[in-house]
């Protein structure tokens, strides 16, 4: 009896055993399969797909210069009494606070220099006066304005305006767009490739992106008057605004297993 019982005990483990040692080549198959370099079993392709966008936003920057003596506290306030006109009148021109946005606020020495000689010791500069400088950025979302919105800053206490661009407010559209694009071309690159190379598409292993935006330059636009308190409220004329478009390029790789 006790033979009978280790004889089926004997044959049961070898079924056990036979059974783990499938498992396990069937797991070192896969897991070679998965870890197996890629450089042997797969290869990547490369595209770059393009939408256009048309901006629905222009962005600039104006700033109110103050120079003066050396009453700061002076020249602050002038600056501030300036810049606050300034905004007050992009508000009345239908800008929402939301796009109007303080980009910088500096005080600064100006200098009265001494020339140096060799029978004379050099003489440390002077600080003659400050000048104090307020910059804000601006979005206008209307583009029928822009040109106004542009010259009036400068009639209601700005004297610098620069670096107008044109940007889309929510690219993920046209981003989507262009990403779509760019999966659809490489997808053909890739079968192409698998033709004239005689083996199959396996599995899509990864996807990688990159993405350089707009192709449109900032618009060569700037205009300034001087730190001169009075230079404001110079009437300008209006330029006309045109946004035109921009192309905007998503670049992807797929790799994909070779079978």
């Amino acid at each position: 009896m006790n033979s009978k019982i280790r004889d089926a005990l004997g044959v049961v483990l070898m079924f056990t055993l036979a059974a783990v040692a499938a498992s396990a080549v069937g797991y070192v198959k896969t897991y070679s399969r998965v870890t197996e370099p890629t450089s042997f079993r797969s290869f990547s392709v490369d595209a770059t797909g393009k939408a256009i966008s048309v901006p629905d936003v222009a962005k600039f920057t104006f700033s109110v210069i103050t120079e003066g003596g050396k009453d700061v506290a002076a020249l602050q306030k002038t600056n501030t009494d300036q810049t606050n006109a300034a905004i007050s009148y992009l508000k009345d021109q239908g800008v929402a606070v939301k796009d109007i946005k303080t980009a910088g606020y500096n005080i600064n020495p100006r200098y009265q220099y001494y020339p140096c000689s060799n029978t004379s010791p050099c003489r440390a500069p002077d600080i003659t006066g400050y000048s104090v400088n307020q910059s804000v950025e601006v979005k206008v979302r209307d583009f029928g304005k822009a040109g106004t919105v542009l010259s009036g800053v400068v009639s209601n206490g700005a004297n610098s305006v620069s670096g107008l661009t044109f940007t889309t407010d929510d690219p993920t559209a046209v981003e989507d767009d262009a990403r779509a694009d760019a999966i659809k071309k490489a997808q053909v690159k890739a079968e192409s490739i698998a033709k004239a190379g005689g083996f199959t598409l396996g599995r899509l292993l990864s996807i990688n992106e990159s993405s350089d935006g707009s192709s449109q330059p900032p618009y060569p636009y700037a205009y300034g008057l001087g730190g001169s308190n009075d230079a404001a409220v110079q009437k300008v004329s209006a330029p006309t605004i045109e946004p035109g478009s921009q192309e905007v390029n998503v670049s992807v790789s797929l790799q994909y297993e070779i079978r």
